[in-house]
């Protein structure tokens, strides 16, 4: 049947727009479906480094072989997010969806067998992988089925998983390990778990309508409306934003280049730039502070324990959870700038005043951490609502891997810096790319909290 055909039909029926449709129990299944990736990801990120206080002795490890274990999730992340976030463009969202919780499943299984490094190494990376791309195509899938009412809430939980995944790892981690012996094995085989749960339960989920109307199968789109979300949905409120936000394909076809070069078109490199840097600029002081925690506990004198790791494991808790509500009440706009300000005022303090009274500079780094942990909703929320559905997984790809490069330098820089350079000009520094986030944020981020996605 011809295009125009299509067009015409879907303009006939009238009733509610697709992104106006009542909050249905499809909704909330989709977006408790993705909570895996960020589940998984913090307990990948969380368990491994408590395991290697086991593997290193047990496989006589050196420092290069440490480093490369703790960063061989955040290596398989980069890679996953930047290339199937691309392919999900390409070839649709729901097939990788189901494909990247397989990989994660039997990756992890693995690693109870592993003898060596290098192939512990090597399933990390493809852990990292899987995680990575459901980092592009699940915030991308929840954003393209949801109301735009309640869109900024349902992303912004899928960050607060990632807390609960964390903790998770921190408290059933240390007591496992306790029994010593091969208990890290346990401990790594550990996440197959939810993987396999999540994998189980993602069978059958539909493929986007908005990406199938970009790729004009409009019939099929107008099925999955119908069956998951109601048959009185106006389909033509799909098809005209998504046809008018719509990328012509590169000449030649679509290709990975082609794409990643229109994320910087003329009137798109904006969003895209915007995305890049502030998203550096949360994650390079988060994960370079908390890899390295216990050096800057050590800065105020507090030994590990409930009034040290655990205080500020439930200021992670509670920020996650506060930001729920900060990202439905507060505009995009004003959280990302209010939360990069309160940031940089509280641990700047701890690079321009280092010799402070700890019980002062340890209050502050609990609200850094409450914000921190805050802010960080708006991860998943902000990137889907940058992009067209042409764009949007190749775009929260790229802003998602681009990310790990910057947590992984700073991961990487901070024990050097502090050798160098001291402590308080490490902390000056980080604190930096914080009001660096607010520059930017101020100058450039977009209002997207009501937009219909195109």
């Amino acid at each position: 049947m011809p295009d125009h055909d299509l067009t015409t039909r879907a303009a006939q029926p009238a009733g509610v727009s697709f992104d106006d449709a009542p909050l249905s129990r499809f909704h909330l299944k989709i977006t408790a479906l993705t909570f895996g990736a960020n589940f998984s990801d913090g307990y990948q990120l969380g368990v491994i480094g408590i395991a290697l206080t086991l593997i290193t002795p047990q496989m006589h490890l050196g420092s290069v072989w440490e480093g490369l274990l703790g960063a061989s999730a955040l290596i398989g992340i980069f890679v996953g997010s930047i290339t199937l976030g691309w392919l999900a463009d390409r070839i649709g969202r729901q097939q990788l969806y189901m494909l990247n919780f397989l990989l994660i499943t039997l990756a992890s299984v693995a690693q109870f067998w592993v003898q060596g490094p290098g192939l512990l190494f090597a399933l990390r990376i493809l852990i990292g992988i899987g995680i990575g791309a459901d980092y592009a195509i699940g915030p991308t899938l929840v954003a393209e089925f949801c109301p735009r009412r309640h869109r900024g809430f349902l992303l912004a939980s899928l960050t607060a998983m990632w807390t609960v995944g964390y903790i998770c790892s921190y408290f059933f981690g240390n007591w496992l390990v306790g029994y010593g012996g091969d208990s890290w094995r346990w401990l790594l085989a550990s996440s197959a778990l939810p993987a396999l749960v999540v994998l189980l339960l993602r069978i059958g989920t539909p493929e986007s309508p908005r990406w199938l109307v970009s790729k004009g199968r409009l019939d099929e789109a107008r099925a999955v409306v119908a069956k998951y979300i109601g048959g009185n949905v106006d389909f033509a409120s799909i098809v005209t934003p998504v046809r008018e936000g719509g990328v012509a394909p590169a000449a030649g076809g679509s290709d990975a280049a082609a794409s990643y070069r229109r994320l910087f078109s003329a009137d798109q490199w904006r969003k895209t730039a915007f995305g890049i840097l502030y998203y550096n600029c949360q994650v390079i002081p988060y994960f370079a502070i908390y890899t390295f925690l216990p050096v800057v506990m050590a800065k105020f004198h507090l030994k590990e324990g409930f009034l040290g790791d655990g205080l500020l494991n439930v200021f992670l808790l509670l920020g996650s959870i506060a930001g729920l509500w900060f990202t439905a009440r507060f505009s995009r706009r004003g959280f990302v700038i209010g939360s990069f300000v309160v940031m940089a005022l509280a641990l700047g303090p701890l690079g321009v005043w280092p010799g402070g009274p700890s019980l002062v500079l340890f209050v502050l780094f609990l609200v850094f951490t409450f914000t921190m942990s805050a802010a960080s909703n708006l991860d998943q929320v902000y990137p889907p609502e940058l992009f067209s559905t042409a764009l949007r997984s190749s775009g929260v790809g790229l802003l998602n891997g681009v990310s790990r490069i910057g947590s992984a330098a700073g991961t990487f820089l901070l024990p050097m810096s502090i050798d160098h350079f001291g402590f308080s000009v490490s902390m000056t520094a980080l604190a930096v790319f914080l009001v660096l986030g607010a520059l930017v944020s101020f100058v450039w981020a977009p209002e997207t909290s009501d937009v219909v996605l195109e």
